[in-house]
């Protein structure tokens, strides 16, 4: 996941971006990584944009998870730059 989220990325990212988006892709998959809207916003330079883009990716089967909305939130913490523990905080505040 790693190579890929590379390859997709390319050389101009962040350590944190990185670390966020290996953790989507390994989630999701690199096929759904490759064709999401969150990339597309990253590849484009908008940040906010694709940071915002997370939070979509929370639904299994239609219906919202709580454990994947916790992750997605963790994740877009992470990828703004905040520091692992307080990127899983963020994660925990969702009940």
């Amino acid at each position: 996941f790693e190579l890929g989220v590379l390859m997709l990325t390319g050389s101009r990212i962040k350590q944190n971006e990185f670390d966020a988006l290996v953790s989507f892709a390994f989630n999701v998959g690199l096929n759904a990584f490759s064709k999401s809207t969150l990339l597309k916003k990253f590849l484009d330079g908008d940040f906010s944009g694709a940071a915002r883009e997370f939070q979509r990716w929370n639904k299994n089967g239609g219906k919202e998870m709580l454990g994947l909305t916790r992750r997605r939130a963790s994740e877009r913490a992470l990828f703004e730059g905040k520091s692992y523990k307080d990127a899983m905080a963020e994660g925990l505040k969702y009940k």
